[in-house]
């Protein structure tokens, strides 16, 4: 059992001890002196859970585990109670990713504290409703008896009362169930020639494997026999020795699940013999004429026959057939492949039955003319040649042997005059010489069987070099090989000065290696990579043993690139003792959460060592920077990878370790962490007033959005002071980086923060912001349109006080564009006057400026301080000009 760990809490907050035991027990129990049970929660995995912390709790705690044979007693653990504080909602204990096997309960935790106390809730993440067996235990889920249905993720949420704010963390319940088999195959009995089919389907946790067993021995896939997915076994062309029991066997690691059929087949009196005299010769390149004979025996019976042909190369051919009359005895067969083996056999028909199938027959198709031509790769080894190497055609596109290449070329200054060079069909290069340096040239190629040339490739473009621009190839090219890597090293040219970097390709070779001959490929893929000027070395991994490669190294800058060492050679052999393990199978990745992956896989069906555990190399996809590749190393087969970025695409393989030996890794798979709140907000925030009542404010996507943006939340408040639920919240859509928000009050300071907002829920806000919105502007603007003409109108204001104040009096401030007012007015039949009447009350002439209306603030500035009128009339004139 585990020792406990020392604990401390707030008041009124929430509290888990955990108990770990290695004991079978029947009972966990925890000892000290409880003040209130209600609210202590133990749960059936060893937790205890204490809601609403007081003083009264502190204490010491152990737990006990017994059962019929015995009984132990954990360590003690001191608990600590300290004042509370208010705090953000937090889950202190959140859900852990759980596996259980099907029948056993399971728990999924979940603790969560705040002020004020958060409100916490359980779902699904697939959207299917919490099953109405689970139990909900305070503030946890209990599954008593767990079943297939109660996989999946499930998701905790604790909400802060009366705010959007909340919290949430997922995890998995995986229930592992032995195979069972809901569709066994079924027992049928079918008479010979006919085509016999099982199905078997399995349900399981693992997925279980399916095999198949004829009368207690593995099934042999062929031409006949074929196994499909899912849990499919067809037999065509039934015999008599395919009669059986066949069996479905389903396993995973809990278990074994089987079902059995038995296939009859009935052969019946007075059935035609086989037909004979079967013959197959070409007729083209795609047809092949199929004769034969018809049976000794039952002959005047016969209804039909059917001709079966397939490719005789392969162990998993696909087979095809056709029904032929009974009046014929030849089928013209066409739609064949060029220069290609076929085996063709006949079976013959009677209303009682088939007949046994006839004697195969073979025939290969004749030669055709390539339908492709090779693709060319073309480099100078000095400036006045031109080397062209190719690769073989495969043997869909050869369509026959190729006997004979044809390469021509011109200058592109001369494209009249075409010259050529033929070469034989081993050959995958050949160099021209004596050409022009700093010459352009163009090349192309046809492959030729007996039956001719293909269609000649495109032309492809070369430059010779210029004779001062020539790269050496590198010296002291050594090759250590290993055997799945090779240790290449060399020194500069002696002209290294002029060189930018290096380039190095490998490429895999056929054949023995004989000097001065070039082998041809065995894959189309040449790999190759540059290198820095001050790099002499470099290591090509991932090789396989034994096996002839060709390593190719030359300096390059930006104009040319230069000669290349060559190196050619096998890596070391795979000895009995050093056979490394082969890599996991079935490798599957499943996005847990925002920050984790689950990934699964299976031990590889055969292994010549034993597997010590695994190596997975995780990395985000189509990172190139080793600093970037994460590994970790599991005993069993699967592991939880944490600390993943959210909304990431990642590549993860596996490799099994034997001891002091590695095996290759499996293939990558590729899966994506769920998508998660922003961890960064909005940038940049930037905020403009356009008027008194409107501010426009800007931004840029966060740095880390974890998510596709769906919104942007804009908040805003007059009063820095109030918490975030009565700020205003404006929402926009995650495509626009600007907005403007209307409806403010003038001459007021607002304060500006954002968040972006994903699926999950909004990120953090960024700094708060302050803008001031202008205060309104008093002026009258009038313009008047008279017959087409703009007229300037002028506005004077004019004030009639008792004491005699006259308009002459007024300051020039107060007067559109400060300009002279005229002692008269003049004559105008055009003007019109506008009045407003001031209050009739006193005003005390000392009273603040801000204390007053607006009418109030525009005539304290009139006559001075110490001329307060009883009563005043403000008439507006407008006179035109």
């Amino acid at each position: 059992m585990k020792s406990l760990t020392s604990y401390s809490a707030f008041v009124s907050s929430s509290l888990e001890l955990q108990m770990r035991s290695n004991l079978k027990s029947e009972t966990d129990c925890w000892k000290t002196c409880l003040r209130d049970y209600s609210l202590y929660i133990s749960l059936p995995n060893g937790v205890l859970q204490i809601l609403g912390v007081t003083k009264e709790d502190e204490g010491l705690y152990r737990c006990v585990a017994f059962n019929s044979a015995r009984m132990r007693f954990s360590q003690e653990a001191s608990l600590t109670v300290s004042l509370s504080q208010e705090s953000e909602v937090v889950i202190v204990a959140p859900p852990r990713n759980s596996t259980v096997v099907m029948g056993r309960p399971a728990v999924m935790e979940c603790m969560a504290q705040g002020e004020p106390k958060p409100f916490v809730s359980w779902s699904r993440q697939d959207g299917k409703s919490i099953a109405t067996d689970v139990v909900v235990l305070a503030t946890n889920l209990v599954i008593p008896d767990t079943r297939s249905h109660h996989a999946g993720v499930y998701v905790c949420r604790a909400n802060k009362p009366k705010t959007r704010d909340f919290v949430s963390s997922p995890a998995e319940l995986r229930v592992l169930a032995p195979p069972v088999i809901f569709q066994p195959p079924e027992a049928v009995s079918l008479s010979r020639g006919n085509t016999a089919r099982f199905v078997c389907n399995s349900s399981g946790d693992p997925p279980p494997a399916l095999r198949w067993l004829k009368n207690g021995e593995p099934v042999q896939s062929n031409a006949r026999v074929k196994t499909q997915n899912p849990g499919v076994l067809l037999i065509n062309q039934l015999r008599l020795d395919d009669a059986g029991y066949y069996q479905c066997i389903a396993a995973n690691s809990l278990g074994t699940a089987c079902a059995t059929a038995k296939l009859s087949v009935i052969v019946r009196e007075g059935l035609p013999s086989p037909p004979r005299h079967v013959s197959a010769i070409p007729h083209s390149s795609t047809s092949a004429l199929l004769t034969w004979d018809p049976p000794e025996h039952n002959s005047d019976q016969i209804i039909g026959f059917s001709v079966h042909y397939q490719c005789t190369a392969g162990s998993d051919n696909m087979e095809y057939q056709f029904a032929v009359n009974n009046d014929t005895t030849e089928l013209h067969v066409k739609e064949l492949l060029p220069h290609t083996a076929y085996t063709f056999y006949v079976v013959a028909y009677s209303p009682m039955g088939a007949s046994r199938p006839s004697q195969p027959v073979t025939v290969e198709t004749l030669e055709d003319v390539p339908s492709a031509s090779p693709q060319l790769s073309l480099l100078s080894t000095s400036p006045t040649d031109i080397r062209a190497m190719w690769l073989p055609l495969s043997s869909q596109l050869s369509r026959g042997a190729i006997t004979r290449y044809r390469i021509d070329y011109r200058a592109l200054e001369q494209v009249d005059h075409i010259y050529s060079v033929e070469v034989g069909g081993n050959e995958t290069q050949v160099t021209l010489r004596d050409l022009k340096p700093n010459q352009t040239y163009q090349l192309r190629i046809a492959a030729g069987t007996r039956a001719g040339f293909s269609q000649s490739s495109e032309w492809a473009s070369h430059h010779t070099p210029n004779l001062t621009q020539v790269l050496f190839a590198p010296t002291e090219l050594k090759v250590r090989a290993k055997m799945h890597s090779l240790n290449v090293t060399w020194q500069p040219p002696p002209n290294h000065t002029q060189i930018t970097g290096y380039k190095l390709s490998w490429r895999e070779l056929d054949g023995e290696e004989l000097p001065n001959e070039e082998k041809p490929m065995i894959n189309e893929r040449i790999q190759q990579i540059k290198l820095r000027k001050r790099v002499k070395h470099h290591e090509v991994t991932g090789l396989a043993p034994d096996q002839l490669y060709e390593v190719k190294v030359w300096a390059f800058n930006k104009q040319t690139e230069g000669y290349a060492a060559v190196w050619k050679g096998r890596t070391e052999k795979l000895t009995r003792d050093s056979l490394p393990p082969l890599p996991p199978i079935s490798v599957r990745a499943r996005a847990n959460s925002s920050t984790s992956i689950w990934l699964r896989w299976e031990k590889p069906h055969f292994s010549n060592v034993r597997i010590i555990n695994y190596t997975i190399r995780c990395s985000p996809a189509g990172i190139r920077n080793a600093s970037l590749v994460s590994y970790y190393t599991s005993s069993s087969q699967e592991i939880f990878l944490e600390s993943l970025k959210p909304f990431t695409s990642y590549e993860i393989a596996v490799q099994s370790k034997g001891v002091d030996m590695s095996g290759p890794f499996s293939s990558t798979v590729e899966e994506s962490t769920l998508p998660d709140r922003p961890s960064s907000p909005p940038l940049d925030m930037q905020l403009s007033a356009l008027d008194s009542y409107s501010v426009l404010v800007s931004w840029r996507p966060p740095l880390e959005p974890n998510g596709v943006i769906l919104t942007y939340w804009i908040l805003y408040t007059g009063n820095m002071s109030h918490p975030d639920h009565l700020w205003i919240n404006l929402t926009h859509d995650g495509s626009v980086t600007s907005a403007e928000v209307q409806g403010l009050m003038s001459g007021t300071r607002y304060y500006f923060k954002m968040g972006a907002c994903t699926e999950v829920g909004v990120g953090p806000y960024s700094p708060v912001k302050d803008v001031y919105t202008p205060p309104k502007k008093y002026g009258v603007y009038v313009y008047v349109k008279v017959f087409t003409l703009f007229v300037e109108c002028m506005v004077f204001l004019r004030v009639d006080v008792s004491g005699g104040l006259d308009s002459s009096s007024l300051s020039p401030q107060y007067r559109k564009g400060a300009r002279p007012v005229p002692a008269t007015a003049p004559d105008c039949s055009d003007c019109h006057e506008l009045e407003t009447l001031m209050p009739s009350s006193a005003q005390d002439p000392n009273k603040p400026l801000t204390d007053l209306t607006e009418e109030q603030s525009l005539m304290a500035n009139i006559g001075g301080a110490d001329d307060a009128p009883a009563e005043s009339k403000v008439s507006f004139a407008v006179y035109c000009s």
